[in-house]
């Protein structure tokens, strides 16, 4: 496997949860790393994280459903850091709700934002990767893009999508050195899981315990993924230039396939 050290990384939702690990991880591996999303403490903080082990880093105020900074994003990379040359698709929302339920605002925000950031940010990058012969996308999916989410039409939607967008563009990219790979985390140990409790526990009248319980019931490790776990593929991906177009699982087991 070919190192990535001096390589550069753009993590986008790199403030907190998977995105800080897989930044982290990243940087423990030897690449420079731009850390963005919209919280600018969290991706000051976790940028300060990077150079305390010693990488070159930057912290970049991004809002993903915005197309303009999407668009301008790998430029303001490269002036600082150089071209992007591992760019992971992290950022992601959720929301849940029962199909007539569900608003357009909250199916449109869904889609702009766990798959259309994606697929524009990736298109703003590949021309210096292609120029370059090089290049690792790594688009952060879900269980939910593999199978179906009751109660979660819009997001699995979306992460269906970006797995279908992943193996596509492996195609597209596979003899320019660019590899496409997806990550499909199920339940981990992040704010989401936090706030899927709480909402749990509210609507039910169940302790969050008892909640959490039911969460993970389904899971044959019976536990969640630490996101480091989650980091630990992704580092695996930005490494490996014979994976291409692939959905891998950091799921406990759900999901054998």
């Amino acid at each position: 496997m070919a190192g990535i050290e001096g390589r550069v990384a753009l993590v986008t939702g790199g403030g907190r949860g998977i995105g800080r690990a897989i930044a982290l991880a990243l940087a423990r591996a030897g690449a420079d790393v731009a850390v963005s999303a919209r919280s600018v403490p969290e991706i000051e903080a976790v940028s300060a994280e990077v150079a305390a082990l010693g990488r070159r880093t930057l912290f970049l105020p991004l809002d993903v459903s915005d197309r303009a900074q999407l668009a301008a994003a790998p430029a303001a990379v490269a002036a600082r850091l150089g071209p992007v040359d591992v760019l992971v698709n992290n950022a992601g929302i959720h929301a849940s709700a029962p199909l007539q339920r569900m608003d357009d605002e909250t199916w449109d925000a869904l889609v702009a934002v766990d798959l259309t950031a994606p697929v524009l940010l990736t298109r703003a990058c590949l021309p210096s990767m292609y120029d370059r012969g090089f290049g690792r996308v790594i688009n952060v999916s879900s269980v939910a893009g593999r199978i179906g989410l009751k109660y979660g039409c819009a997001y699995s939607s979306a992460k269906h999508g970006l797995i279908g967008f992943t193996r596509s563009l492996a195609l597209e990219a596979a003899r320019k050195g660019v590899t496409v790979n997806a990550i499909c985390p199920s339940w981990t140990e992040t704010r989401m899981l936090d706030e899927a409790v709480e909402d749990i526990a509210r609507a039910t009248g169940r302790s969050e315990a008892e909640a959490r319980a039911a969460i993970l019931r389904a899971n044959p490790l019976g536990r969640a993924a630490l996101p480091e776990e989650v980091a630990d593929a992704a580092v695996f991906l930005a490494l490996n230039g014979a994976v291409t177009g692939q959905a891998l699982h950091v799921d406990g087991g759900e999901v054998m396939a």
